[in-house]
C-alpha cells in the first residue's frame, strides 16, 4: 500500500480513528494487525518472513537478558546466532543471486521477489537485539509490544529505522494515554501538516522530475553534456524529494497518533562538507551504521590510519545494503573515498587558510562549499541510477566530452519528457522547497514545527496553498500509475 494511493487515504483515516476509540489494551493489538495487513497488500506470504525475524529476535532478547545476568559468554553465542538468521534471510532473498553471477558460480539462481523494506525492518530488530546484548536496553517480554516495535505501517517498509529507546518505549506507554492526551489538537494539525508536505513533495516534486531522469537515463547514448548534467541533478532531486516524503509522511501519520519518530532528513543539500552530508542525509541509517558497525570496528580509537579504514568499510557495507549491484557498492565506496580525503586533506587546508588570513566565516566561501559539496554527491548518484558500471561511466564520459547547449534552449529542453508547463510548476515547487531547507539549516525548524509559531491564518494560507498545489498539479491520474517510492527496493 502506498502513502499516495487512494487505498491509503481510506486505510489511513480508519485506522487511526478506530486507534483513537479503541480501549487502551486493544490500542496496540489493533495497531499490529493493521501494521500487517499494511505490508500484506504488497505480498501476503512475505509477512512470514517479518513474523519470523520478529520471533527469532523477540526470544533472543529475553535470552540475552537472562544471559547477560550469569553468563556473558552465552549471550554472545545467542546474538551471533541471531545475527546469522536475520542476514542469513536478507543474504537469501537479497544477495544471493548477485554473488553466484558475480563469482560465476555454477549454481541456479532463485527465482525470488525481493521483499519490500526487508533491509529496513531487518535493521531496526538486530539493532534491538544488539542493545539487549549491551544492555543499553531492557528486553521486552511483552509479543504485541514487541513485534508492533518490528512492524509499525507508518515506517515499516522505508524508515526511518527506529531505536528500541525511542520507538519500543512509546509503544509500551501507549495503554497509559487518554483519550483526550491522544486527541491533542496541537499534535494532529502538526502530523497533518507533514503529510500535506509529504504528498506536496512526492507528487508535485519527484515524480514529475522523475519523468525527466527516466528520459535521459534510459537513453543517455543520445544526449551530450547539458542534458546530462540536467538529469544527474535531476536524479538527485528526485531521490531526496521521493525518500525525505516517504519518511515525512511516516513521521506525520505517526504523530497523528501520539508517535514521535526520528528526523531522517535536515535540508542535506546544504550541507558544506560529505561528513555533514551525511549527518544530514537518512539519518537513522547513519546512526545505526555509525552505532553497529563503525563503533564495533573501532571508530576513531585506534589511530588515524584506522580511522580511514574503517571509513571505507562502513560506507561499502552501506553501499551494498542499499542495493545488490556493483554500481550501488561503488557508490558507498565513492562515498567513503569522499570521507577519506575530507579527512586527509582538512587539517593541510585549515593550515592555509590559516596562513593566508582567509576569511572562512563568510557567505561567499560556505556558498561554494556547499555547491562543491552538491556537485561531489550529485556525482555519485549517477553510479546510484545507473544499471550498471559501465553504463555510469559512458553517461559520465558523454557527460564532459559532448557539448549540447542547445539543449537548453526552450525547444530542446521540452525534449527531456517534460513540457514548457510542467518546468513552469517544477520550477516555482523547488523554490518552495529551498525556501523550506533553508528555515530548516538557519531556524533548525522541520516545516511543521516552523508552521506552527506561525499566525494562524497564516497556517491555513499556507496548508491550503500546498494542498491545492498538489491536487492540482501531482503527478496521478489517468495515463499515471502510482508511483512507488524509490526505497522500496531496499
Amino acid at each position: 500500500m502506498l502513502f499516495n494511493s487512494i487505498s491509503f487515504l481510506i486505510f489511513f483515516p480508519i485506522v487511526t480513528l478506530l486507534y483513537y476509540i479503541l480501549p487502551s489494551r486493544l490500542r496496540n493489538i489493533w495497531l499490529l494487525i493493521a501494521s500487517y495487513y499494511f505490508y500484506m497488500n504488497w505480498n501476503a506470504k512475505y509477512a512470514l518472513l517479518i513474523l519470523a525475524s520478529t520471533v527469532i529476535t523477540y526470544l533472543s532478547g529475553l535470552l540475552i537478558e537472562r544471559s547477560n545476568a550469569h553468563n556473558k559468554h552465552n549471550s554472545k553465542c545467542i546474538l551471533i546466532l541471531c545475527l546469522i538468521f536475520n542476514l542469513g534471510i536478507l543474504f537469501v532473498f537479497k544477495y544471493f543471486n548477485f554473488v553466484v553471477g558475480s563469482l560465476h558460480l555454477d549454481v541456479p539462481s532463485l527465482d525470488l521477489i525481493l521483499p519490500v523494506g526487508i533491509s529496513f525492518y531487518t535493521f531496526q530488530a538486530l539493532g534491538y537485539v544488539i542493545d539487549c546484548y549491551r544492555s543499553d536496553c531492557k528486553a521486552e517480554h511483552n509479543f504485541i509490544n514487541y513485534a508492533l516495535f518490528v512492524s509499525f505501517y507508518p515506517q515499516l517498509v522505508a524508515g526511518p529505522i527506529e531505536r528500541s529507546t525511542n520507538l519500543l518505549h512509546q509503544i509500551r506507554s501507549v495503554s497509559s494515554h487518554t483519550r483526550r492526551e491522544l486527541l491533542s489538537y496541537k499534535r494532529i494539525r502538526d502530523g497533518l501538516s507533514l503529510m500535506i508536505w509529504g504528498l506536496f513533495l512526492k507528487l508535485v516534486i519527484a515524480d514529475r522530475v522523475g519523468i525527466l531522469v527516466d528520459t535521459v537515463f534510459q537513453e543517455y547514448y543520445r544526449y551530450g553534456s547539458c542534458a546530462l548534467i540536467l538529469g544527474a541533478v535531476g536524479f538527485g532531486i528526485q531521490i531526496y524529494c521521493d525518500f525525505g516524503s516517504y519518511s515525512t509522511i511516516a513521521i506525520g501519520a505517526a504523530k497523528v497518533m501520539g508517535f514521535e519518530l526520528m528526523d531522517n532528513f535536515n535540508a542535506p543539500y546544504l550541507a558544506s562538507s560529505i561528513g555533514e552530508f551525511w549527518r544530514r542525509w537518512h539519518i537513522s541509517l547513519s546512526i545505526w551504521f555509525r552505532d553497529y558497525l563503525y563503533i564495533p570496528l573501532g571508530g576513531n580509537r585506534k589511530g588515524f590510519f584506522r580511522k580511514l579504514i574503517n571509513i571505507l568499510i562502513v560506507f561499502t557495507v552501506s553501499g551494498l545494503w542499499h542495493g545488490a549491484a556493483w554500481t550501488f557498492v561503488f557508490w558507498g565506496l565513492l562515498h567513503g573515498t569522499y570521507q577519506v580525503i575530507e579527512n586527509l586533506f582538512k587539517p593541510l587546508w585549515r593550515k592555509i587558510c590559516l596562513n593566508t588570513g582567509s576569511n572562512t566565516d563568510n557567505f561567499g566561501y560556505k556558498a561554494i562549499k556547499v555547491l562543491i559539496t552538491f556537485i561531489l554527491v550529485d556525482f555519485a548518484w549517477i553510479f546510484f541510477r545507473a544499471t550498471s558500471v559501465t553504463e555510469a561511466f559512458e553517461y559520465i564520459h558523454r557527460l564532459l566530452t559532448i557539448p549540447d547547449l542547445w539543449q537548453m534552449s526552450g525547444e530542446g529542453l521540452y525534449t527531456l519528457g517534460l513540457s514548457a508547463t510542467q518546468f513552469h510548476i517544477l520550477i516555482p515547487s523547488l523554490l518552495i522547497l529551498l525556501f523550506v531547507d533553508i528555515i530548516y539549516q538557519h531556524k533548525h525548524l522541520r516545516f511543521d514545527k516552523w508552521l506552527s509559531i506561525q499566525w494562524m491564518p497564516f497556517r491555513v494560507i499556507v496548508l491550503a496553498f500546498l494542498l491545492t498545489w498538489t491536487i492540482v498539479h501531482g503527478i496521478y491520474g489517468p495515463g499515471f500509475d502510482a508511483r512507488q517510492f524509490i526505497y522500496f527496493q531496499f
